[in-house]
């Protein structure tokens, strides 16, 4: 009873075929940590870096309202200003986004690709009618899985407010110097300020990513481990029943056996040990250049080749080095190998001196 338990604990690493399975089902490791603290990171460098040119071209959009829609015009409500209104504005909006929404879309792109590779399957499209049971959706609701989701975000919303509330709050000293200073020093802080924020909220997105990554690397492991039963059903699927192929191969050598037995009848000579190795040789020189192996065995298998060449009258001699070296170097339907001409020769002449040929 204790062994059936053990053997249904789920301890093995998974199978190659495990894994590959899993995979086609669309089951594949990633940490959605990681990926989201690359895009979050990237998105604020961007940001940064794009940060001037940004206040420029929103500085010349405003610029461009004042001088063009600043008073009442005629063209202003018009479909041409209306239209060119909203050509500006669309193209200083595109400007201002475009590089952000690029950047973290190839960061994303890449980061999924690093941790799943290309995966392309339409098993998680399946339609299935639990999905459509409302019991079934309250229990992936409040699974496990859900309610540690939950409490991770939490964590992380948490850890990521009190960085920048404790980096904020040491700013307030300088709030007063802001009165005196000009448009480019305002910027200049804002600037400082943002960078602040930024490498801090880096410091804890790459140590939460990594810290899940670590966690979603177990769990998935640990989804897919396999019982021992587990394996050897997997075993019986992809190389056949064990019983079943040994069976085969049995009958197989059954089949093989009876061959070979049938072909004792067509050797010239059977070279044997004595009694642990028989080698049966036929020689006809108008279809082979050297003698040919038709049958050999040992112990019982060579005691049934000297009962078959005793059935039809072929002679068996005795030459025990020949006998071993012929079993080791040669197989049934193999020629003999040319350093034992000689010595195969004088066997077959003097066999075929007994027959008076």
């Amino acid at each position: 009873m204790k062994l059936q338990i053990f053997a249904g604990e789920k301890t093995e690493p998974a199978t190659p075929k495990r894994r590959q399975d899993a995979r086609k089902k669309g089951q594949v490791f990633q940490s959605r940590e990681v990926t989201s603290a690359l895009v979050t990171i990237a998105g604020f460098l961007v940001i940064y870096f794009t940060v001037q040119n940004s206040i420029a071209e929103i500085m010349n959009l405003i610029k461009f309202l004042f001088l063009n829609y600043g008073g009442a015009s005629d063209n202003v409500f018009t479909i041409n200003g209306i239209y060119k209104l909203f050509e500006m504005v669309f193209s200083v909006f595109i400007k201002l986004i475009l590089p952000t929404i690029a950047t973290v879309f190839i960061i994303a792109l890449i980061s999924t690709y690093a941790q799943v590779g290309f995966v392309f399957t339409l098993e998680t499209l399946n339609f299935k009618l639990e999905r459509l049971n409302p019991l079934d959706g309250l229990k992936r609701m409040f699974s496990k899985r859900s309610l540690l989701e939950l409490v991770k975000s939490i964590i992380k919303i948490s850890i990521l407010a009190y960085v920048m509330y404790s980096f904020l709050i040491g700013q307030y000293k300088g709030i007063p110097q802001l009165l005196d200073m000009s448009v480019q020093d305002l910027i200049k802080y804002n600037m400082n300020i943002f960078a602040g924020i930024l490498l801090r909220i880096s410091l804890v997105l790459v140590v939460l990513g990594a810290i899940d990554y670590v966690y979603q690397w177990r769990e998935y492991e640990s989804n897919l481990r396999m019982s021992k039963e587990d394996i050897k059903e997997e075993f019986k699927e992809t190389e056949g029943n064990p019983q079943i192929k040994s069976e085969i191969r049995k009958k197989q050598r059954q089949i093989s056996m009876r061959r070979m037995m049938q072909n004792i009848k067509k050797a010239d000579v059977v070279i044997t040990n004595p009694t642990h190795i028989a080698v049966a040789l036929m020689y006809d020189n108008e279809i082979n250049d050297a003698p040919v192996v038709v049958a050999k065995g040992q112990d019982y298998i060579a005691q049934k080749i000297k009962e078959e060449a005793i059935k039809y009258s072929i002679a068996i001699v005795e030459n025990k080095p020949l006998a071993q070296s012929l079993y080791k170097t040669t197989e049934i339907g193999d020629s003999i190998p040319p350093e034992l001409y000689k010595a195969v020769a004088e066997v077959l002449a003097y066999v075929y001196s007994l027959r008076g040929e």
